[in-house]
C-alpha cells in the first residue's frame, strides 16, 4: 500500500543553500564526481526509493562508499527546503546512532546528499523486503535496533545542542550499518529548536500511521509526537506490518489482539522473553495524551532492562490503575537505582 505522506514547504532559493551546506561544514561535490560514482546514476545501483527520492550505492575516487541522495525531478522544488533542514540538522547532531553527512552536490538540476553506505539498507527494508534466503532478524538483534534507535532520539530531544524533533520515525528511516546497529536518517522534516521549548505548531509531517494523534489533529507537535512514533516503530519491529495497512492502524490492530490475549499472534518470530515487554513499552509510548507517554531518556532505561524482572514488576504495577497513567510529576510507580521509571 502506497503511504501517505505530510510535507511543509517554504521557498528557499539555491544560493542559500549552498550558503548553508559551506556553514555547516561539509564538502560540496561536483556533479562530475557524483555521476562518476554512481555509474551516471545506474538503475542497478538503486539502494531504495523514498518518497520522491532515490537513494543510489556510489564509491567515491578514494575507495570510500557512500549513498547519494537524489530527488527526482518532479520533487526538485520540494527539495530545496527539505536539503536545508537536513544540513542544519546533521551539523548539530553527532551521534554513533544518527547517520552523518559526508557531502552535497547542489545545483540547479540537481540535489544531492551524500552519506555513508549503510550495507543493511534500513529497518524496514530487513523487515519486509528482504530475500527469500536470508534469515528474519532475530530477537537480540531487534532489542539491540530497538535500543540503538531510543539512543540516538533520546540524544536529539536531550543532549544534543538544540532541541531536535524528527517528525517522521518509522522503520524505513533507520539505517543498519554492517553490525545492524540502527542508525537515525532522513532528518528533511526535522525541526531545530530550544531545549526550553516544549512543543511547536507545524504544519503536519510525517507519515500517516506514524503521526501522534495530537500533531495530526492540532498541528502542535514535540518531543512527546517522536515518542508516539517510536513506539509505531517497535512495533513494526515485533510485528513487521507496516503502520497502517488494509485501512488499519497498525496499534489498533495490536490492540485488538491483546484484548484477545492472543500476544503469539502479534510477534512474527519465535515468542521469546523480553518480547512482550518490547510490546509494553510501545503501548506506553503510543498513549493518546502526550503527557503520558515516557520520555526518550526513560525508554533507553526500560529497554536495558527487558528481561529483568523489576521491569515486569513495574509493569504491573502500571497496569492495575484504571487509567493507563504515565505522568513524570506525579510521584513515581517504580524506582530502580534511585532513577524513577
Amino acid at each position: 500500500m502506497k503511504q501517505e505522506y505530510y510535507i511543509d514547504i517554504p521557498e528557499v532559493n539555491l544560493g542559500m543553500l549552498n550558503r548553508w551546506a559551506f556553514a555547516a561544514g561539509v564538502r560540496r561535490f561536483s556533479l562530475k564526481e557524483l555521476k562518476t560514482a554512481t555509474e551516471n546514476f545506474a538503475h542497478g545501483n538503486i539502494c531504495c526509493r523514498k518518497g520522491f527520492c532515490k537513494l543510489y550505492k556510489g564509491e567515491l575516487e578514494n575507495g570510500f562508499i557512500v549513498a547519494v541522495k537524489r530527488f527526482e525531478q518532479q520533487g526538485i522544488s520540494r527539495a530545496q527546503p527539505l536539503l536545508k533542514a537536513e544540513v542544519e540538522t546533521m551539523r548539530i547532531a553527532v551521534h554513533p546512532n544518527i547517520l552523518g553527512l559526508v557531502g552535497v552536490c547542489i545545483t540547479q538540476n540537481e540535489k544531492l546528499l551524500v552519506y555513508p553506505f549503510m550495507v543493511n539498507i534500513t529497518v524496514g527494508s530487513c523487515l519486509r523486503d528482504r530475500p527469500k534466503s536470508q534469515p528474519p532478524l532475530d530477537w537480540p538483534v531487534r532489542k539491540r535496533i530497538a535500543l540503538g534507535a531510543a539512543r540516538g532520539l533520546s540524544y536529539m530531544h536531550d543532549e544534543c545542542e538544540s532541541k531536535i524533533i524528527h517528525r517522521d520515525v518509522k522503520a524505513a528511516n533507520i539505517y543498519l550499518n554492517e553490525d545492524f546497529d540502527a542508525i537515525i536518517g532522513n532528518f528533511e522534516l526535522a525541526i531545530p529548536t530550544d531545549h526550553g521549548v516544549t512543543r511547536v505548531e507545524k504544519n503536519v509531517g510525517g507519515t500517516f500511521g506514524h503521526v501522534a494523534p495530537e500533531y495530526l489533529s492540532d498541528g502542535i507537535c514535540s518531543a512527546q509526537s517522536d515518542v508516539y512514533s517510536y513506539g509505531i516503530f517497535l512495533l513494526e519491529l515485533v510485528t513487521c506490518q507496516r503502520a497502517y495497512e488494509e485501512d488499519m492502524l497498525l496499534v489498533d490492530w495490536v490492540k485488538k489482539i491483546l484484548e484477545e490475549k492472543k500476544w503469539e499472534g502479534i510477534v512474527d518470530l519465535d515468542f521469546e522473553e523480553g518480547v512482550e515487554q518490547l510490546i509494553h513499552i510501545a503501548l506506553l509510548c503510543t498513549e493518546d495524551n502526550p503527557e503520558k507517554r515516557p520520555r526518550m531518556s526513560d525508554i533507553v532505561t526500560m529497554l536495558q532492562l527487558i528481561g529483568d524482572g523489576l521491569l515486569a514488576q513495574r509493569w504491573e504495577e502500571f497496569s492495575r490503575h484504571e487509567e493507563m497513567h504515565f505522568n513524570f510529576n506525579s510521584p513515581p510507580f517504580y524506582t530502580i537505582n534511585k532513577m524513577t521509571l
